[in-house]
C-alpha cells in the first residue's frame, strides 16, 4: 500500500500541475473592445483564440446614431484595449470611456491610412435629441477600401504585440495570413469592377459611405446623406439630387443595411431608376447573413453592384 501511495501521490500532483498550466494558457492574454462590427471581425482575424473580444456597435447597427449602454460601460472599463476606428466617427465615444474610466489603451486604426477629406468639413451626431456638429475634415470610412482595411489590421497586430509579447508570434503569423487574403480580395475587386463599361459605374447610396471605395475602384456614388446617416436629407437635397440624376449616366439605386430604405426608394421612383439591392456600408451582417466578415461584405458587395450595374 505504501508502495502504491509513493507512485499514485507524485503522479497525482503532476496531473493537477499539468491541468492548471493548461487552464491558464488557454485563458485569453487580452480583452479587447472594438467599436463596431467590422473592426471586431479585423480584431478576431488577428487575435484568434488569444483575446476575449467584445463589439460594441453591432451587426446591422448603425454606429452613427449609438447609445452606449451599462454593458458597454463595463466591457470597456474591464478592457486591456479598445480599437476604435477614429477621425469622429464613434460620436459616443468619449462619453463612454469617461463614465467607464478606464486605462485601456486606446488605438485608432486609421493612425498612417490614406484618408480623403470630407467636402462638407463635418457631421452631425446625436446626444439624446441633441444634434451636436462635430468638425471632422476627414472622411472615417476608410475600411471601404481594402489597402486602407491593411492598415487597420497592421495597426492590430502592433497593438497586440505590443500588450502580450508572448504572443506576438501568433499575431503577426494571422496578419501575414489575412494581409495574403485582403491581397486577393483587392485584385478580385478590381478585375472585376473592370469589366463595367464607363456608361455603367454611377450610382445612388444611401449616405457617404463609399467615397473610399469610389476612389479605389473607381465608381461614381451620388447621395441625398452627408458622411453620417444623422444628417437628414431636405427635400430641397432631395429635388435638387433628382434633377441632377437626370444628367447622368445613373444605373441604378441602392439601400444600406443599417438605414431605412425609404429615402432611396423614393428618389428611384421619382429619377425613375430601379432599385439594386442593399450594401453593407458601415456594419456587418449578422453570422446567418451574406456579410458576416469583412471579407464577405466585400465581396457581396461587389457582387450586388455588379449584378445591378453589368449591362444587360
Amino acid at each position: 500500500m505504501g508502495l502504491l501511495r509513493a507512485v499514485v501521490t507524485p503522479l497525482l500532483v503532476s496531473m493537477v500541475a499539468f491541468s492548471a498550466g493548461t487552464a491558464g494558457a488557454s485563458e485569453p492574454a487580452l480583452k479587447v473592445v472594438a467599436s463596431f462590427s467590422i473592426i471586431n471581425d479585423f480584431a478576431q482575424q488577428i487575435g484568434g483564440d488569444r483575446i476575449a473580444l467584445t463589439s460594441i456597435v453591432g451587426p446591422d447597427s448603425d454606429a452613427h446614431m449609438y447609445e452606449p449602454t451599462p454593458a458597454d460601460v463595463k466591457a470597456v472599463a474591464q478592457a486591456d484595449i479598445v480599437l476604435i476606428n477614429g477621425l469622429m466617427f464613434e460620436g459616443f465615444l468619449a462619453r463612454l470611456i469617461e463614465a467607464s474610466g478606464s486605462d485601456a489603451e486606446i488605438v485608432t486604426l486609421t493612425d498612417n491610412a490614406e484618408i480623403l477629406q470630407d467636402p462638407q468639413g463635418g457631421h452631425y451626431h446625436f446626444i439624446g435629441d441633441k444634434a451636436v456638429f462635430h468638425a471632422a475634415p476627414e472622411d472615417p470610412h476608410a475600411w471601404q477600401s481594402v489597402s486602407n482595411a491593411q492598415v487597420y489590421v497592421s495597426n492590430i497586430a502592433q497593438a497586440f504585440c505590443a500588450a502580450d509579447p508572448a504572443g506576438c508570434r501568433a499575431y503577426e503569423a494571422n496578419q501575414q495570413r489575412y494581409s495574403t487574403t485582403l491581397t486577393a480580395l483587392d485584385d478580385d475587386i478590381r478585375e472585376q469592377l473592370s469589366t463595367l463599361p464607363e456608361s455603367r459605374r454611377t450610382a445612388v447610396v444611401a449616405h457617404h459611405a463609399f467615397r473610399y471605395f469610389e476612389n479605389a475602384y473607381g465608381l461614381t456614388f451620388f447621395a441625398p446623406q452627408g458622411m453620417s446617416t444623422e444628417s437628414e436629407a431636405s427635400a430641397a437635397n432631395v429635388a435638387g439630387l433628382i434633377d441632377e440624376l437626370q444628367s447622368q449616366q445613373v444605373s441604378a439605386v441602392f439601400a444600406e443595411n443599417i438605414s431605412n430604405p425609404r429615402l432611396v426608394e423614393q428618389i428611384a421612383t421619382e429619377a425613375g431608376l430601379p432599385m439594386g439591392g442593399t450594401l453593407y456600408s458601415d456594419a456587418l451582417s449578422n453570422a446567418a447573413g451574406p456579410a458576416s466578415t469583412y471579407e464577405a461584405m466585400m465581396r457581396y458587395n461587389v457582387a450586388t453592384l455588379m449584378s445591378a450595374l453589368t449591362p444587360p
